[in-house]
């Protein structure tokens, strides 16, 4: 375990839970960044390790950074944890053939709820340890499942964002989280949609949650001399259109219908592709494509290097499968940093919030024609930017704001009335 010491002294500190902080960029990262810096002294607990530009952004912010687990008890839960995520890593190869039952089949996923439980638990117990008189726990990409066993486990009631609901309880862990229920009047779940919020309510009604958005402004627009600096980086002409396609290219991205809108476009377009994973045949076959000019930029990026990228582009695009709830970082990434934004109809009441911003454009989702019009549009002329209101159109906070009701939020479930432990578990 690896920490710098705590500069705050007599102010309650927050502690922030981060298990992804190993990886580097990305929505949540920035959000961890952003409180880190809004509220000084936080503790911020990355109990799967930490990134090294991260932990080195964390420290300037004279945030006290831990790694791994404190204690006899986190650290035998982290490691029982580690190797259950390598069993569920071979599960799906062991068991890919259907003639598996589906329990079995379904059986990996399961374990990495179990995995994703004993980590959770062990910040918890390392939050304990640390920090006895901290303002507050929030664990910032929280397990889907298992609410009251992390909490139980971890011997310490918190506040939880849970992003998206990837899968479900089997019998197994449905019992154990029954068993653990009562865990559960410890903890407070926020969702950062409407959606993501009644899909959890569904399966634990019991649970008390809210709606929240994740993402923070930290009123860092990009700046004029940004955006002729991100042309001059991809050396684009300043006369030519460019769309950005940010962040991996995961199961709720709709990539079919961006590669079947660009072949079919008629004029020139630049298109700038970033993140992990990408489909390297479907870029080999964008490059071949006579209108449109491809670069790359492979892998997770650093801040500056996706400031870059934003700054290069005319506009953002965005575009998800029907039904897809779950918050994008990437939408919120174009409110905040000042680029227009191409998206999809995906998500009806997102769609209500952005249908008459003049800096938004909206195609029918899974529609090549609708959205090849748009990019048509795009270069022929450009787009508005966003004003400096258009992060609250989202909904969005800015980070003091953020990290004021999360320590609002936790002190609510009385964790710092005798200490961190709060009521006995």
């Amino acid at each position: 375990m690896n920490s710098t010491p705590n500069t705050l002294g007599a102010a309650a500190p927050l502690v922030l839970v981060e298990p992804y902080a190993y990886r580097l960029g990305g929505h949540h990262q920035h959000a961890l960044l952003a409180l880190a810096r809004a509220r000084r002294g936080t503790v911020v607990i990355a109990p799967n390790g930490i990134a090294r530009q991260t932990a080195a952004a964390l420290r300037e912010a004279t945030a006290e950074v831990v790694t791994g687990g404190a204690g006899v008890r986190a650290r035998v839960m982290l490691r029982a944890a580690g190797l259950l995520a390598r069993l569920s890593w071979a599960g799906p190869r062991l068991f890919r053939s259907a003639r598996w039952p589906l329990a079995v089949r379904r059986s990996p996923h399961q374990i990495t709820l179990l995995a994703r439980c004993l980590v959770e638990a062990a910040a918890l117990r390392t939050a304990r340890r640390r920090c006895p008189e901290a303002a507050g726990v929030v664990i910032l990409s929280a397990s889907e499942a298992l609410h009251g066993a992390a909490a139980l486990l971890g011997g310490l009631g918190h506040v939880r964002f849970v992003h998206e609901l990837v899968t479900a309880e089997d019998t197994a862990v449905r019992l154990l989280g029954r068993v653990t229920r009562r865990g559960e009047r410890r903890v407070t779940v926020l969702c950062p949609t409407a959606a993501v919020r009644d899909q959890l309510t569904a399966r634990f009604p019991q649970l008390t949650c809210g709606v929240r958005v994740f993402a923070v402004d930290d009123g860092r627009r990009l700046t004029e001399g940004e955006r002729n600096g991100g042309r001059e980086a991809f050396s684009i002409p300043a006369a030519e259109a460019v769309v950005c396609l940010v962040g991996g290219w995961w199961p709720h991205k709709d990539i079919t219908v961006i590669d079947r809108a660009l072949a079919r476009l008629t004029e020139p377009l630049n298109v700038i592709v970033t993140g992990h994973p990408l489909d390297h045949e479907v870029l080999a076959r964008w490059q071949n494509l006579p209108n449109i000019r491809l670069h790359t930029e492979p892998g997770p990026l650093s801040e500056p290097v996706l400031r870059l990228v934003y700054a290069a582009s005319d506009a953002a695009l965005v575009a998800r499968y029907e039904g897809v709830g779950k918050e994008s970082g990437l939408v919120m990434d174009t409110a905040r940093y000042g680029v227009p934004l191409i998206v999809s109809d995906h998500d009806p009441h997102l769609t209500e919030r952005l249908f008459h911003q003049p800096w938004v454009r909206i195609f029918r989702s899974g529609d090549p024609a609708s959205l090849a019009w748009v990019l048509t549009d795009l270069v022929h002329r450009p787009f508005h930017l966003p004003g400096p209101g258009a992060p609250k159109i989202l909904d969005m906070w800015d980070a003091a704001e953020q990290a004021a009701f999360l320590t609002r939020t936790a002190r609510a479930l009385n964790l710092n009335t005798s200490g961190i432990g709060g009521r006995g578990c």
